[in-house]
């Protein structure tokens, strides 16, 4: 005979299948937190490690700024070091050129009688500067003056001279020539310079002297 199921037996069955329900939540609940508490461990180890490593980029940030800072510094005093140790020697230089020139010309019957150094444009005029200018009532010469004389700065002084009327115009209806001086010369620079026109002036010995050849006939400007 099959056996009764009373209401007692039911509420049983109620209060077991309450009992695992109520456990299967507390499990639940136990096992959230375990992993909420895990994330949060996670996340504020995270945190630490992002601290840690913001830190030490910030040091090495700040490391490398002031190696950076040092190194400019350093450039700066020995880019001062050299342009200054630069300047010295041009000025040198002009000054061994300088008081020579109205003998060297008149020599090759360029008959100038006066010498300036650093003579520069009027206001309002180019930025231009010339190293040494002799000159007569009817002809000019214009002198650039290096160290060490390379083909740039030949092209460039080309281009001082083709403009040079247009900035001293008292000078406009001279007979103009174009003159480069240099202690140093990279390479054929000199024979570059004779094929522009132009006079070279080296060292020689104590003094300086034209080294272009007598029968080198100057482009006029």
């Amino acid at each position: 005979m099959p056996q009764t199921i009373t209401l007692d037996d039911f509420y049983a069955l109620f209060r077991e299948s309450e009992r695992q329900r109520q456990e299967t939540e507390r499990v639940l609940r136990q096992s959230f937190e375990i992993s909420r508490q895990e994330f949060e461990i996670s996340r504020q180890e995270f945190d630490r490690r992002m601290a840690e490593s913001k830190e030490e980029f910030d040091r090495s940030k700040e490391e490398y700024d002031r190696r950076i800072a040092k190194t400019e510094r350093i450039a700066a005093q020995a880019n001062e070091a050299v342009n200054n140790l630069s300047s010295r020697w041009g000025k040198f230089v002009e000054n061994l050129v300088a008081p020579a020139v109205l003998k060297l010309f008149q020599e090759r019957g360029i008959l100038v009688e006066r010498t300036y150094q650093r003579m520069r444009a009027p206001r309002g005029k180019q930025n231009l500067e010339i190293d040494i200018f002799a000159v007569n009532h009817d002809v000019a010469i214009v002198i650039e003056v290096k160290s060490r004389l390379t083909q740039d700065h030949v092209r460039k002084f080309i281009h001082t001279l083709e403009v040079f009327k247009t900035v001293f115009t008292e000078y406009a209806h001279h007979q103009l020539y174009g003159a480069m001086a240099g202690i140093e010369i990279d390479g054929d620079v000199d024979k570059y310079a004779e094929n522009q026109g132009l006079f070279i002036i080296q060292q020689s010995g104590d003094s300086v002297c034209i080294s272009t050849d007598r029968s080198f006939v100057p482009r006029t400007w």
